[in-house]
């Protein structure tokens, strides 16, 4: 049984179409109904239902902008609109929010009943696809596309040959158009599929994600023991657009359609496909912090706030130090070194990251000193040059307890460093509505794009350590800030609501009866200001 939302403005349409039509012999469920806009806004994001049946023309809040921000907070709503003949030009502009069905005023409930039968058809199809556990072929060409560029990448300078092939082999496999801009950058996405900490990623978890990526983006994907694998393409504008909705969508689908809990890692874009297996490296980075939080989408942005060690410049590194002790000369090895040290005084290597290498290089020493010179050299190695007072290991088997002390501390002051991460910018965020509420084109998505940080993330951020919502936040502070207006100053109703971040008088005098109990006017009287 599919939920069903009802919107429109004029109440006898609106419950004429809930009493009249057959809605349970159709396999839908009324769940809810409204007046507005806004209210029809608020019903989907707590009610969650299949379809949105709305009017094109409501006050507040047209069909177009609530499809809209439908889309941004719940992606899997299907949309149908019923419309005056007149409107059809007007709801054109709807065509990139994945309208199911347009249907035109007056219509009979027995049309309506009709139309209800086509777009059952069509969820239903859409959650049969997704749903499906038949094993689909994959596109030999993706795969042999894909896994040499995730798993090997290219080591050294990328040639302008390289990338000339890379761009070929692109635009077979569909991941590129003939016609696309060459300002196209790349996000690798990862998804894992499970149920109660079993994994449930299977082939045909691919065929799910392709259906809900080719909606917005181009794309492939390829199935990985566990994993679904997608390199995503679009412009800049593109991602900043789409790619919240996108993992939005993919984690609601996965909760609805088949009762599991998708996770979804998500790196940062790069303009360069050679570059795709260090998003990759990103999003599995990413996807594994799913262990310790209560999100299931994760952007490597959000969740590591400074640069990436690189794992070619960290195997590169190893392996020249590898080679240069097996076959280089003492001369050599002092050049590797000496401009290893360079770099650092320069600041091309930042020191964390020079820590790290250097940790790896002292290993990969003692690696191949033991393979080709044995125990004895190792021992020899240490009496001489000691690192420490013992050898790792007898440092380690004596001070245990104090080696799991470290490990406990350095987690806990991960974790400490995280909540303050996420408490900074959760109080960025509530400044800019302090600062910015009177800007009608304030949202989740412009101040996310001014904290650099995903919308997904910073609203479970915000839900999470305010118990409040952005919007309501939002709402509440420019509800204050009128209310001061109206019994503070004899401004009129129309500049309070321009001040407010409101654009239409009737719907901020909506807004503050909903929140206050009374009419704007209505509290100027009660305070003496009428």
């Amino acid at each position: 049984m599919y939920t069903v939302v009802v919107a429109d403005d004029e109440e006898e349409i609106r419950r004429g179409i809930i009493k009249k039509v057959r809605w349970e012999e159709l396999g839908f469920r009324v769940v809810g109904d409204a007046e507005n806009g806004v209210e029809a806004l608020e019903l989907v994001e707590k009610l969650e239902p299949d379809l949105l049946l709305t009017d094109i023309r409501m006050p507040f809040m047209s069909g177009i902008e609530l499809a809209r921000q439908v889309r941004e907070i719940r992606p899997t709503v299907q949309i149908a609109f019923l419309s005056g003949f007149d409107d059809f030009s007007y709801a054109q502009q709807a065509i990139q929010y994945n309208i199911i069905s347009y249907m035109l005023k007056p219509i009979s409930s027995q049309e309506l009943e009709e139309e209800l039968k086509n777009i059952k058809e069509i969820i239903d199809r859409k959650f049969e696809e997704f749903a499906s556990k038949e094993s689909v072929q994959d596109r030999l060409d993706k795969s042999e596309f894909m896994l040499p560029l995730l798993l090997e990448g290219y080591q050294g300078k990328v040639t302008e040959e390289v990338k000339e092939e890379l761009r070929r082999n692109a635009l077979s496999c569909g991941l590129l158009g003939s016609s696309d801009p060459e300002v196209y950058r790349y996000v690798v996405m990862v998804t894992s599929i499970s149920d109660q900490g079993k994994d449930h990623t299977t082939r045909a978890s691919v065929q799910a994600i392709d259906m809900i990526l080719k909606k917005y983006v181009r794309s492939v994907s390829c199935y990985m023991p566990g994993r679904v694998v997608s390199i995503l393409s679009a412009t800049e504008g593109g991602f900043q657009k789409y790619l919240h909705i996108i993992v939005d969508e993919i984690v609601q689908s996965v909760a609805r359609i088949i009762k599991m809990q998708g996770t979804v890692g998500v790196s940062r874009s790069t303009d360069c496909l050679a570059e795709c297996r260090e998003c990759y490296l990103e999003a599995m980075d990413a996807l594994s912090y799913s262990r310790q939080r209560e999100s299931n989408v994760h952007f490597i942005a959000d969740e590591e706030r400074g640069g990436y060690v690189s794992q070619d410049i960290t195997e590169n590194t190893i392996s020249q130090m590898e080679e240069l002790l097996r076959g280089g000369s003492t001369e050599e090895i002092r050049g590797f070194l000496q401009d290893f040290t360079v770099k650092i005084a320069s600041g091309e290597i930042a020191p964390a990251v020079a820590d790290f290498l250097l940790t790896q290089m002292t290993a990969a020493t003692y690696k191949v000193l033991y393979t080709v010179a044995g125990e004895g050299a190792v021992e020899h190695l240490q009496e001489n040059f000691q690192l420490t007072s013992h050898n790792l290991v007898e440092q380690i088997m004596d001070s245990y307890e104090k080696y799991i002390s470290l490990c406990i501390g350095a987690k806990e002051l991960i974790s400490e460093q995280r909540k303050k991460s996420g408490e900074v910018l959760c109080e960025r965020a509530l400044k800019l509505i302090e600062t910015h509420y009177s800007d009608p084109e304030l949202s989740i998505v412009s101040v996310s794009a001014e904290i650099a940080v995903s919308p997904n993330y910073l609203s479970a951020l915000i839900k999470k350590t305010t118990g409040h919502t952005f919007v309501e936040i939002l709402t509440a502070r420019r509800i204050e800030k009128a209310t001061e207006l109206l019994t503070c100053t004899a401004k009129k109703i129309r500049e309070i609501t321009e001040e407010c971040g409101y654009r239409d008088q009737h719907y901020f005098s909506y807004c503050f009866k909903k929140a206050t109990g009374m009419s704007p006017n209505q509290c100027r009287k009660e305070k003496g200001m009428a």
